[in-house]
This record gives C-alpha cells, sequence and structure tokens, in this order.
C-alpha cells in the first residue's frame, strides 16, 4: 500500500517508517520542520512538508497524490508540560488534526484510516484487577482532572469510525516505551534525582516497547476490521514504581527516588493523576486474534534488556 504518515518523526514515528518500509508499503512522511527531509526520506519514505493543524496547508501540500491509507500518529508529548493546559496541543492532533487528515484520507483517495488512540481513555481511577477489553466503557467523564484526555481519545476514535468513505480503525496504546520513549525520559530524570514515581509504586499502568507498536500499526493497516479498536499493550501490568527500577537498571541510573502523592499532585497534577490515581489491566487478545499481532517484548524488563 502507499500510505501517509503523520507523526513521521516522532518515538513511533521512526520505528514505524522503517516497519512500512520492512513489509513492501510505499510511506509519504509528513513533516513539519523541512530539516527533517533526510530522516525520513534514509528511512524510505517520501518527504511532504506540511502542518497537520493547518487544514488549507496541509491539503494544499498533497494536493495532485494519491494514496491507500492515512496513518495519524502525530502528538506533541516532547516536552510537554506536568500540567494540562486548555489549549494541550496533542489533545487538539486528535481532535482538530483527525478531523484534518480524514479530509486529506478523502483527497488523495484512501481507503483506510489507522488513528492513535490511549489505553487511558478508558479512565483514570483504579480499574481492580479484571483486564480491560475494548467492551468495556471508553470515554466516559468523571469530572476528572484529566476529562480533556479522555475526551480527546475517544473523539478521535469517534470521527475515524463514522468517516465517510474511509474505514477507520483505532489503536488503543499503552505507555510507549523504548528509544525517545518514557524510558529515556526517565533515566534522564532519575540521573538528576528528581522523583519520577510515587510512593508506594503507584498503581499498576499498561506498556508496550514502541517496536512492539509499530508492528501493531502495520497489523492493523493490513488486518483491521473498519470501526474497531484494538488494545496494544503488553499485557503485562507493571507499577510505576516497577518500570521506574526497570529503566533504572536498563540505564545503570540511580535507583528512582520516590514522591508523597501530594507532592506529585503539587509539581504536576496530570502525573499523579496517571501514576497514582489510575490503575489498570489490559487484554491485548482481540488484537492477538484478529491482527495476528503478538508483542516481541513481553514485559517491560525484557524490552529494555534490548538496549
Amino acid at each position: 500500500m502507499k500510505v501517509i504518515l503523520a507523526g513521521s518523526t516522532g518515538t513511533i514515528g521512526r520505528p514505524l517508517l522503517k516497519a512500512l518500509r520492512d513489509n513492501g508499503h510505499e510511506s509519504i512522511a509528513i513533516i513539519r520542520n523541512p530539516a527533517n527531509r533526510g530522516l525520513v526520506e534514509n528511512l524510505g519514505a517520501v518527504a511532504v512538508v506540511a502542518d497537520v493543524m493547518d487544514r488549507n496547508a496541509l491539503l494544499t501540500a498533497l494536493d495532485g497524490r494519491t494514496a491507500d491509507a492515512v496513518m495519524h500518529q502525530a502528538t506533541a508529548l516532547r516536552g510537554a508540560s506536568p500540567r494540562l493546559r486548555q489549549d494541550d496541543p496533542t489533545n487538539a492532533l486528535r481532535t482538530k488534526g483527525t478531523e484534518h487528515l480524514l479530509e486529506a484520507a478523502t483527497s488523495v483517495g484512501a481507503s483506510r484510516f489507522v488513528v492513535q488512540s490511549l489505553v487511558t481513555g478508558y479512565g483514570y481511577h483504579n480499574h481492580g484487577t479484571r483486564p480491560l477489553t475494548e467492551d468495556d466503557p471508553f470515554g466516559a467523564l468523571r469530572g476528572h482532572y484529566a476529562d480533556p484526555v479522555v475526551s480527546a481519545a475517544a473523539e478521535a476514535e469517534r470521527l475515524a469510525f463514522s468517516a465517510s468513505g474511509v474505514d477507520g480503525i483505532a489503536l488503543r496504546y499503552g505507555m510507549f516505551y523504548g528509544p525517545r520513549a518514557f524510558s529515556d525520559l526517565f533515566a534522564d530524570l532519575m540521573r538528576k534525582r528528581t522523583p519520577v514515581a510515587p510512593r508506594g509504586g503507584g498503581g499498576e499502568a499498561a506498556f508496550v516497547h514502541i517496536e512492539d507498536a509499530a508492528s501493531a500499526a502495520i497489523a492493523a493497516l493490513e488486518h483491521g476490521r473498519p470501526g474497531n479498536a484494538y488494545n496494544i499493550a503488553d499485557g503485562n501490568p507493571t507499577t510505576w514504581g516497577e518500570f521506574a527500577s526497570a529503566v533504572a537498571r536498563a540505564h545503570g541510573t540511580p535507583r528512582p527516588v520516590t514522591a508523597p502523592r501530594w507532592l506529585l499532585r503539587l509539581v504536576g497534577p496530570y502525573l499523579e493523576a496517571l501514576m497514582a490515581q489510575t490503575s489498570m489491566r489490559i487484554d491485548n487478545i482481540k488484537a492477538r486474534t484478529e491482527l495476528d499481532w503478538k508483542p516481541r517484548y513481553a514485559s517491560v524488563g525484557e524490552g529494555l534488556a534490548k538496549r
């Protein structure tokens, strides 16, 4: 297939461009910064300079091009604030950005659309020990500080599933780790002796290595059922304390420093919501069965040992 990829230079973008190339697909990479042209071209893609959030510029940049599919993996998580802003750029990419990319899909004649979603769309609270499946409520708002993140993920899925003439598929990713992902961020913070986890370990979270995330995107592109979401996580629930300890071992940093919940809430209320208030286990059987996808790395420790 000929695939247009938004988010091609982000955490998942680089391994995904490589996976597209290795699986025989032709890629058109949307980049904002012309300086990244060489990076994506070295990964086998054709570069198109445009900003996903600028509808007119995006459609103009793609004018005259054709493609079979569009993949939306664009975020603005690098350098994100631990406090949610009303104009959070990643939430805007999931809502307005999805709208613009769906218009682009129509303009280039694409019939498939794969959008990045999040397991946190199930809600920022303790979900207990029963693994969550794609049939569990998604996008339900609870008057919570992190409701905008939940709402944006649900809206991205709604837009993709309801688009006319396009088969929309959503990937509900766990937390990314691997090069240029959460694990590198944690390692940098631990070198500075910055608190990285709630005292007591925090809640259980779902993780996925970025290479496994990329392989899931390829599987969804090729085999995903229209109008369906898929949980993409390694299936091995890990507390934030365990995650930080695994990162420290893999990167050779000092032991992780923890902080009481009140301090996390004061410094970064979103992080406190994610790490201390939220606990979830994620079932990935649907992706394994329907997409024939299996994570290469069964746990954070296994994936980090690859470094």
